[in-house]
């Protein structure tokens, strides 16, 4: 009987909202501020364009890699064939988690708008209403999941385009020093935050195994990062040239304060349609990729098997479904009664630095290991822009380090754990494989003894 295995049903358009989905979350408005927030003059603009512009490096080292590698466990492969698998693994599950936290940082924005606009209804019964119906809809089929996600993105972009123009409109397109940076080191901490602006972008690779054609997941992810670069630059311009940068700095909500400025009560409905939407569609775009991976990975003997059981019905993950479910609501709570969101933004903004400036180094280092392999897609000029991806994605991971020192004591710990897991459960999830699978073998010699015997 042969494995049940994900169905190919996804499309350009999906790939492209699954990328921007992720990304699009209402966290980013708070980062987009702190852009801002390290620029003197309206130069956020510059700051944002130029991560999203790095970004576009990362995208085009993981379109070789996701080439050569096409698998739902994505990052996994790619860091295991160019370094090892001790290595990737332990990168890949903190990543991973880390990915988690920002689920936590987008439900805490989330509940501070809901709770704003409609105050008798408990945050934690909006959160798992969103939470509950995404998951439903993840486990009945990812063709469903995918066309909600189409909707809710694209007309979230849109609505982003209108706000931003109606706001500059209103100071009659004219900014206050569009170019003053106010110093190298303030573009540089601004350009590193910025990053978290596009984080998860490269999260629509585990769906490798479910895309009518492979290619369409590099198209995907660089058409993402290039329309998000426009949007949340004319926004984050949008937005401080028309709200005082003070009542916008600190506050879990600059978005609702930028839309009642603007708009009176009719923007403040208008955002957290918005805010509400861009959740949910983090919250899918994430299911749908992280469930992904811990199914692909429990399916290589690195998480527990059950992880990588497929509903015989609708063809999805629905165990690792379910497992994020439950992370995200116990992630959420714990953010929800903190307020420490602000950390899990910067270090996921740190994360992908790593984690770009990984995919830059193995396209490098897997070109001169596997010079022959089959790449339907190969980065042109060299190995110009996997360089260029390792030293800029280094240096801005060292500058959030630098700024904010408890994202390295986090992140450091973090990797302490996840090497731990690593070293010391992976080996006896394998083990208990290998038996498993002897066990099976030796039950299955006595039958073909027999059968030959009667032959």
């Amino acid at each position: 009987m042969s494995e049940v295995q994900l169905k190919k049903v996804l499309t350009l358009r999906t790939v492209v909202a699954t990328s921007a989905g992720l990304t699009l979350s209402s966290s980013t408005f708070v980062a987009a501020v702190q852009v801002a927030g390290f620029l003197a003059g309206d130069a956020a603009w510059l700051a944002i364009l130029t991560g999203g512009l790095l970004c576009m490096t990362a995208a085009l080292c993981f379109s070789e890699l996701n080439g050569m590698i096409p698998s739902a466990a994505g990052i996994r492969l790619y860091f295991s064939r160019a370094f090892n698998d001790r290595t990737a693994l332990t990168v890949s599950i903190l990543y991973m988690a880390v990915i988690l936290g920002v689920i936590g940082a987008e439900s805490y924005v989330l509940a501070e708008i809901l709770n704003e606009a409609l105050p008798s209804v408990p945050p934690m019964v909006w959160i798992l209403v969103m939470f509950l119906a995404v998951t439903a809809m993840n486990i009945i089929g990812l063709k469903l999941a995918g066309g909600f996600q189409d909707t809710i993105t694209y007309g979230l972009m849109l609505s982003l385009v209108t706000l931003a123009f109606i706001a500059l409109a209103r100071v009659d397109f004219h900014l206050t020093a569009p170019m003053d940076t106010g110093g190298a080191m303030g573009l540089i901490n601004a350009v590193a935050v910025g990053v978290f602006l596009f984080v998860g972008f490269e999260w629509v690779t585990p769906l490798a195994e479910e895309v009518t054609h492979s290619r369409l997941i590099s198209r995907g992810m660089l058409l993402a990062v290039g329309l998000l670069s426009i949007i949340y630059a004319v926004f984050t311009v949008g937005m401080t040239a028309t709200v005082p940068r003070a009542a916008l700095t600190g506050s879990p909500i600059p978005q609702l304060i930028f839309a009642r400025t603007i708009l009176g009560d009719i923007g403040v409905v208008w955002m957290v349609t918005l805010t509400l939407a861009a959740s949910i569609t983090t919250f899918n775009a994430g299911l749908i990729s992280v469930s992904r991976f811990i199914y692909a990975s429990a399916r290589e003997h690195v998480l527990p098997p059950v992880f990588s059981k497929i509903s015989m019905r609708f063809f999805t993950p629905w165990v690792a479904v379910f497992t994020i479910f439950i992370i995200g609501v116990a992630i959420s709570t714990i953010v929800l009664f903190t307020h420490r969101y602000l950390v899990l933004v910067n270090m996921a903004a740190a994360m992908e630095s790593i984690i770009y400036a990984l995919a830059g180094l193995a396209v490098i280092v897997l070109r001169r290991k596997m010079p022959y392999a089959n790449r339907p897609y190969r980065i042109p000029s060299g190995y110009i822009i996997p360089g260029v991806s390792v030293v800029v994605f280094s240096i801005l991971a060292l500058a959030i380090f630098v700024t904010f020192p408890q994202v390295f004591f986090y992140l450091t710990l973090g990797l302490l754990i996840c090497a731990w897991y690593v070293s010391r459960v992976v080996p006896v999830i394998k083990q208990k494989y290998q038996a498993k699978k002897s066990a099976a073998r030796k039950r299955r010699r006595p039958m073909i003894q027999t059968t030959k015997a009667g032959d």
